[in-house]
């Protein structure tokens, strides 16, 4: 059991995140930090206790944080920092979610809803894979690579860094998808 885990983002993906986070079961305490704190206070009937910068302050008692923030740049951003701060980042995976025993999760990795996760399959640090998702075996899923809704990636698909495969694309086996490349929703990837 973790005492407290704080959310970084409290926008749409923020609170999927923490609702995610509160069907794991494993956190007595769920808060938010988001730039809109102070305006903003509640999200998801959580506190908001602090800006994205009161994360660093060390006057946050916790021991566990997350970044649920879909653009790649700020998300690596964030971790980059949270990792330079030596703050305890965590994975999360749905439980409805399948992950092989034999796949590799790195920190910071959120794991949606449905999705699944293959054997060999290895999730760099900060990847974002959202609810229904295929990553099959042997993937390669770059540091901060954004896996939308209903993606496939077949056998082998090697996905670079903070690359963006929007909702419902799909990649054919062994296909190769350059650092910081975005696909348009329901783009098919060939050989």
């Amino acid at each position: 059991m973790y005492k407290h885990l704080v959310v970084v983002g409290s926008g749409g993906h923020g609170q999927a995140v923490a609702d995610l986070a509160l069907s794991v079961g494993i956190f007595d305490k769920i808060s938010f930090v988001d730039d809109s704190f102070p305006q903003n206070t509640k999200a998801l009937n959580l506190d908001i206790i602090g800006n994205c910068d009161s994360l660093f302050s060390g006057t946050l008692e916790l021991d566990s944080c997350i970044v649920a923030i879909g653009n790649n740049k700020v998300r690596r951003k964030l971790v980059e920092k949270i990792i330079g701060y030596s703050l305890p980042l965590v994975s999360l995976t749905h439980p409805k979610a399948f992950v092989s025993d034999y796949a590799e999760i790195a920190p910071g990795v959120v794991v949606m809803a449905g999705a699944v996760v293959g054997t060999n399959a290895k999730l760099g640090t900060g990847a974002l894979i959202n609810a229904n998702s295929t990553i099959d075996h042997d993937c390669l899923l770059g540091e901060f690579a954004h896996i939308g809704v209903g993606v496939n990636l077949a056998g082998g698909v090697k996905v670079g860094k903070e690359a963006w495969l929007q909702a419902g694309c799909s990649a054919g086996y062994y296909i190769e998808v350059a650092d910081g490349a975005s696909f348009q929703p329901g783009t098919v990837l060939r050989l």
